[in-house]
């Protein structure tokens, strides 16, 4: 059985100490084993960033582009290989992974522009032969911890801007899910990135307090669910680290009794079902406004769900794979049960699919309830897998009252023809992302990601303008070249050009 390393000061580091198993969820089977890091193992990768940084920071904005630009060309060429890791350990179908790659790739394009991003403003005579800048500047060793459901797409929203910041980095993957992570950081070192800049640290809590602790560790970046997004924030904030931590979602999907259904329904499908409903941007909740569209939706969807192609996700032309792990299932088989226990109408069961050849698998297929309400553990919580609930409101102001209510503010999106309901909802609705008439608002690179409420623990967005605010501080400076042979006397009040 295979053993997956660490990646520290650019050399592959065995693991010497404790160690997890890593599964295929197509077939249940263990396929090699990842070592779980030590605080003295994390050390070694903060020391390595730490005495990276010095040159690195110096390292002009248009040499740390070039290597991303052979980086993103690393990635393009690798393409089908990182995919079939990601499947191989996660579960998503090849061409769902292959679709994360590209989304992180779009990360790494933005980050090539690290010459015009980094440029500061500039002031000429804001007083007598007085100029004024602002500089960007580094924050110095940062840190990511990173979720299953995306290995290669949200390590990508993080480390490729914090170094072409001129951060040095440390990532902390998922456990569950680490080759293809690995493999993308060990392509950065084969474009030319120094020793040091990028190190891969796997772990569990331990390796995460251990970053917390931590005091050459000057930001911490993380994904996840909200109550580790919550411990993150805490814990970092309080020892004076910057922190943006994105936490979990219940998404919305509104339909207005003007929707165009089809499509509707097919965004929804995908919304709903893709990568086994393991994403923060996944619609788990249809709010149909009136039984008319209402009962038009389930007479429309259930065909389909009963249609969805399922199988082991390293095979092709597949709707959806497994579960990342057994507890995975388990877990969403459970909210099934309580969904029935509460009264909900359980409209399609995936609790029973099997896959012929693949029996030991992690597989639940799409399922579906309808007249769901708003106490019920199906509705409040979010259940990370492939099931849809129908909430039926009377108005779209109900609608609103709805999603505004719940904890988690991360993305909704709204099917209408009706320019003035989608008005509405953009302005009034208290989510971080929005859509309409587009099920998955996931902005783009030059955009920024990042919800409201509790699914949002941090000031700052991840990617794209915020995270060059993330991982760069300002520097405001003013300079004065007084004229040769000149002498002014000293002055007490404060100075101002009045």
């Amino acid at each position: 059985m295979s053993h997956i390393p660490h990646l520290i000061n650019g050399e592959r580091v065995a693991g010497n100490g404790r160690s997890a198993p890593v599964f295929n969820p197509s077939t249940g089977d263990s396929t090699s084993q990842v070592g779980l890091a030590d605080r003295a193992t994390m050390q070694l990768a903060i020391d390595a960033a730490k005495a990276a940084y010095p040159a690195w920071r110096n390292t002009p904005p248009a040499k740390r582009a070039q290597i991303m630009f052979r980086f993103k060309q690393l990635l393009e060429q690798n393409e089908q290989q990182i995919a079939a890791l990601i499947s191989a350990e996660h579960g998503k179908t090849i061409e769902d992974a292959v679709g994360e790659l590209k989304r992180g790739i779009e990360n790494v394009e933005f980050a090539c522009a690290a010459p015009e991003i980094l440029k500061g403003e500039y002031s000429r005579n804001v007083g007598p032969n007085i100029d004024a800048w602002t500089d960007l500047q580094p924050v110095g060793v940062v840190a990511g911890i990173t979720p299953f459901n995306f290995p290669a797409m949200v390590p990508l929203w993080m480390y490729p801007l914090a170094i072409v910041c001129g951060n040095c980095f440390i990532l902390k993957p998922s456990e569950r899910d680490p080759s293809s992570t690995l493999f993308i950081a060990e392509l950065l070192n084969q474009a030319g990135l120094p020793k040091g800049v990028l190190n891969v640290v796997n772990g569990d809590k331990d390796a995460v307090d251990a970053l917390i602790e931590a005091p050459e560790v000057k930001a911490l970046s993380f994904v996840g669910s909200t109550p580790i997004a919550e411990y993150i924030y805490s814990e970092g904030t309080k020892r004076g680290k910057r922190v943006q931590a994105l936490g979990g979602a219940k998404n919305h999907a509104v339909l207005m009794p003007d929707a165009d259904l089809d499509n509707a329904v097919s965004a929804l499908m995908g919304a709903a079902y893709g990568s086994c409903g393991e994403r923060c941007m996944a619609i788990s909740v249809a709010v149909c406004v009136g039984d008319q569209i209402a009962d038009a939706l389930v007479d429309k969807i259930v065909p389909q769900i009963q249609a969805l192609k399922i199988g082991a996700g390293t095979s092709c032309g597949l709707d959806m794979g497994p579960l990342v792990t057994a507890a995975a299932r388990d877990k969403v088989k459970g909210y099934i049960d309580a969904g029935v226990e509460q009264g909900a109408k359980l409209v399609v069961d995936g609790r029973d699919l099997v896959v012929a050849g693949n029996e030991n698998g992690y597989f639940v297929g799409g399922t579906l309830f309808d007249k769901v309400t708003p106490e019920m553990t199906i509705y409040t919580d979010e259940i990370f897998g492939p099931v849809l609930c129908i909430v039926r409101v009377g108005s779209l102001e109900e609608a609103m009252q709805l999603i505004n209510d719940h904890e988690y503010g991360n993305g909704t999106c709204i099917f209408t023809r009706d320019g003035e309901a989608a008005r509405l909802f953009c302005d009034e609705i208290e989510v971080g992302m929005v859509g309409v008439n587009v099920p998955l608002p996931v902005p783009v690179s030059y955009h920024s990601f990042g919800g409201w409420k509790r699914s949002l623990f941090g000031d700052l967005h991840a990617y794209g303008p915020d995270g060059v605010r993330f991982y760069t501080r300002k520097k405001a400076i003013t300079q004065r070249w007084p004229a040769r042979k000149s002498h002014e006397a000293a002055q007490f009040a404060f100075p101002s050009n009045g």
